[in-house]
Order: structure tokens, then sequence, then C-alpha cells
């Protein structure tokens, strides 16, 4: 757990953008949005993805063209993304939940949402699920982040926040900043343990598997023992990957969206 964690941790720090993807750009409450936008008249549920940190939209093509002709897709850049405009808001989980909320309803996607998150993205989808759980049909957590795995940033070693400073724009650094603020949102908020849920655990076998946390993780037992906790009803695979499964492993990813659609058609 504590090396998965870790391998976690570096992913959300090295991970940057592939080629980009086919997405359009829409004016949303006066700030370009880039997103991709799948509307499909018969599809049972819409199903939203949501980045990891650095990562870009491009990221989810394989498993967009695995699961758009089943259901609607929504999948976007976050403010200060790629070409989405960059904003002052704070970078906390509660705000982002809400700016996607609005980015949805701006496109006509309405609820039920399946609800996808890689790494970071995942923790946003946890918060989403609990603030609204009315308009949630069920939940991937792909090698998700979870509350408390990441220390407050006060906390973090001085050379890791040097090495921001150094290396990263001023919208990562904010979401990293809030990493903590948002483990706790989510905490305060309701259960969700009635939602389907499956959650995609990454833990590579290959010798080149190194553990990287920067110092920044929370491994303690008390901690690792939360995080299994959490969800008790959840499905959880694991997976032979790496963190960015969605390019690494985009069927398993394909697979766990078709299962949540085969119970809604029940």
């Amino acid at each position: 757990m504590t090396k998965r964690i870790a391998l976690c941790w570096a992913g959300l720090l090295f991970a940057g953008p592939l080629m980009a993807a086919t997405i359009t750009t829409q004016l949303i409450d006066g700030r370009k949005v880039e997103l991709v936008a799948v509307k499909n008249p018969a599809a049972l549920a819409t199903v939203v993805f949501e980045n990891g940190s650095r990562a870009t939209v491009d990221k989810w093509d394989k498993v967009i063209d695995g699961i758009a002709l089943q259901a609607s897709v929504f999948a976007y850049n976050r403010p200060g993304y790629g070409d989405s405009t960059a904003t002052d808001t704070p970078r906390d989980g509660l705000t982002i939940v809400e700016e996607l909320r609005r980015n949805l309803q701006h496109e006509g996607l309405r609820p039920p949402y399946i609800l996808v998150g890689h790494s970071l993205g995942g923790l946003y989808m946890q918060l989403f699920a609990k603030r609204h759980p009315d308009e949630v049909a069920g939940i991937v957590l792909v090698d998700a982040l979870y509350p408390h795995v990441i220390k407050k940033p006060e906390d973090f070693p001085l050379l890791t926040r040097a090495g921001e400073w150094l290396f990263f724009s001023s919208t990562v650094r904010k979401e990293i900043g809030s990493i903590y603020q948002t483990g706790e949102q989510v905490l305060v908020q309701g259960n969700i343990d009635d939602k389907p849920m499956i959650r995609l655990v990454n833990q590579p076998k290959g010798a080149t598997a190194v553990p990287v946390d920067f110092g920044v993780v929370n491994s303690d037992p008390q901690t690792i023992a939360a995080v299994r906790a959490m969800y008790p009803q959840a499905k959880t695979i694991v997976v032979d990957s790496d963190h960015q499964m969605q390019t690494a492993s985009p069927q398993v990813i394909i697979d766990a969206i078709q299962q949540l659609l085969a119970i809604l058609r029940r």
C-alpha cells in the first residue's frame, strides 16, 4: 500500500500531457474551456472524466473511444490547463466540482452521471458524488488519491516546495496546495456506499517500479487503514500497470465503466 501511494504521488508530479485530443473550446461563464462532449440521445448516462494533476483531456482518448457508442461523454481541461483559461478562484475540490457541474449544464449533459476520476481527479469525483448523490449513478476511481494521503502543504519538505516553484505552474501549485483541504471536504460529506463504485488500484510488478513520494505522503498505519476502510461496498480491482492507467491500460477502465452501465440497464 505504501509503495502504491508513493508511485501515485510520483505520477501526480511527473504526469505531463501527451498529444492533444480532438477537442472544442467553449465560452462558459466568460471563460474558455477546452472539452470533449459526445451526446448520445439513446444513452442511459453521461460518463464524466476528471484529470489528474498536470494531465490533460487527451489522455482519455482510448477510453472515450471504447465507450462513446454506449454513453454520452464529457471530458475537459480544468482552468489553467491547455487552452482553458486560468482563474483566480480557489483550487479546492468544492470550487472545482461546482465548475465541472456548470460545464455539464452548459453542454446540456444531464444526470445520471458515471464519474471517472484519475489520481487527484479521483479525489474530486469522490467529493462530487458526496455533494450531489442524486446526480450520480456510479463512480470509477482510477488509481485515485484519498483524504489525508497527502500531507498538509506546510508539512512538505523544503526541497519539495522549492521544486514546485521551479517546475510547476501556479495552477498546479494551487491544486497541490489544496489537496489536504479537499480531502477534509470529502470527509465531512455524506455516505455514498449505496453508489456502485469500482476502485482501480495500480500495483506494478516490474523491477523498475521504484516508489518516490518526495516526503509528501502520509504512509503511517492509521492513514493506510483509513484508506482501505473507505467505501466498503466498492469493488477493488488491482492492476499491474502504471499510474497513468488510462494510457497504459485503457481497457481496464473501459471494462469498469461498462460494468456500471450494465447495472443501469438492469
